[in-house]
């Protein structure tokens, strides 16, 4: 019987999200501190639900390199916003697959609900719900793939 990988993400604490990936004994572990990049978003006046999606996607793909180095991720997921993303302040992400180089991750916590994320200063008109899937293949450059394998086999 093969063991596959584990991803898991969860909310910790209210204040930030986890993202895990675990194969047989080892593994990996990064936080999205919310408060943090809030806070940045805003005071630059960034779309915050846009640019969670891109930074969830990023430590996703960090997390996975760090545990088993690969070329490309395929990442397949659903996103229901209360607006259209550049103005939604809550979000849901439903995780339908992970798979690093033909690897597939076995998925827990597949859903994240996340609300509050736009600056409450910011008032908004009609609402236009959004709802999505993406499918996305993300691909390692070869220079940063060398590093992660370099630091794998330390």
């Amino acid at each position: 019987m093969a063991v596959s990988p584990v991803l898991v993400v969860k909310i910790v604490d209210d204040s930030s999200v986890g993202v895990r990936a675990r194969w047989r004994d080892d593994y990996v572990e990064h936080h999205i501190v919310l408060n943090s990049v809030l806070a940045y978003w805003w005071a630059n006046d960034l779309p915050p639900v846009e640019k969670f999606l891109e930074l969830f996607e990023s430590v996703i793909k960090r997390t996975i390199n760090e545990l088993t180095p690969h070329k490309i991720l395929n990442l397949k997921y659903e996103v229901k916003a209360d607006d259209k993303l550049s103005e939604a302040s809550e979000i849901e992400i439903n995780l339908i697959e992970v798979e690093a180089d033909g690897v597939g991750f076995k998925i827990e916590g597949k859903q994240l609900s996340l609300k509050g994320l736009r600056n409450s200063t910011k008032e908004s008109g009609e609402k236009t719900p959004f709802s999505e899937s993406f499918d996305k293949s993300i691909e390692t450059p070869d220079i940063v793939l060398k590093k992660y394998r370099e630091m794998q086999n330390r």
